[in-house]
Order: structure tokens, then C-alpha cells, then sequence
């Protein structure tokens, strides 16, 4: 899966001198781009930035507004969710449908829609007037 994979790659940049916990995330963009990211520590917690959402800021950042699949990957016994402030950051830019690998990099996965993951989810058309 050309997802995963570039997560595998991008979570090897991960900057976690602290957790010792490297997660990478990468985007389908509806531009057909993959967008990556990973996490970046600070010793100022909990300053740091997750995978998810430097995969988003690298998306928004090259002027693409929709998701059309998403993949994370961390080392761990089971496939690792995104937190709660990144499913509703997801849920920003990618409808209910999106599909969500998530994967160990043991090879285990875990395949979820983010209304899956997210449900009831805050979204814009909340904001509607």
C-alpha cells in the first residue's frame, strides 16, 4: 500500500527524544499527492505536533482542502488511533467515508472509516447558518 509506505518512510524522521514513540502519518490528497508527517516532541509538553497533523499542515500548505484516505503507523502491540484532536482535525478536511489504516510496524493493521473513529464529529456544516 503506497500509503503506508510512505508512512513507514516519513516515521523514521519522527522527533521523540522523549516518549522514544516515532509515529508517521501519510494523507491522499483529492489532488492524487501524498502528503506525510510525523511527530515532533518539545520539552515543553505537550507543545509537540502530532503525525497526523503535519501531514494535514503539509496538505493545506501545498493548496489541497480534501482527504481521500489516510494511513498512520507507530511501533506498537496494536495499531495505534490518531488522538482525539487529530480525528476532529481529520474530520476537518475528510468526510465520514475516509478510510483510516492504521498499522503497526510489526505488519498488524486495523482498517477504520473516521466516522469509525470520529462519531458524531463536529464538522462545518455545523458552523452553517
Amino acid at each position: 500500500m503506497p500509503l503506508l509506505t510512505a508512512a513507514r518512510a516519513v516515521r523514521e524522521n519522527a522527533y521523540a527524544p522523549y516518549s522514544n514513540f516515532k509515529v508517521g502519518a501519510a494523507i491522499l490528497g483529492a489532488d492524487g499527492q501524498v502528503y506525510t508527517g510525523c511527530n515532533v516532541e518539545n520539552a515543553a509538553y505537550p507543545e509537540g505536533t502530532c503525525a497526523e497533523a503535519g501531514a494535514i499542515a503539509a496538505m493545506v500548505a501545498a493548496g489541497c482542502r480534501e482527504i481521500r484516505e489516510v494511513a498512520v503507523i507507530a511501533d506498537s502491540p496494536d495499531p495505534v488511533p490518531p488522538c482525539g484532536g487529530c480525528r476532529q482535525k481529520l474530520a476537518e478536511f475528510a468526510g465520514p467515508e475516509v478510510r483510516v489504516t492504521l498499522a503497526t510496524t510489526g505488519g498488524a493493521t486495523r482498517v477504520a472509516t473516521l466516522a469509525d473513529l470520529l462519531p458524531g464529529a463536529f464538522t462545518p456544516a455545523h458552523m452553517d447558518n
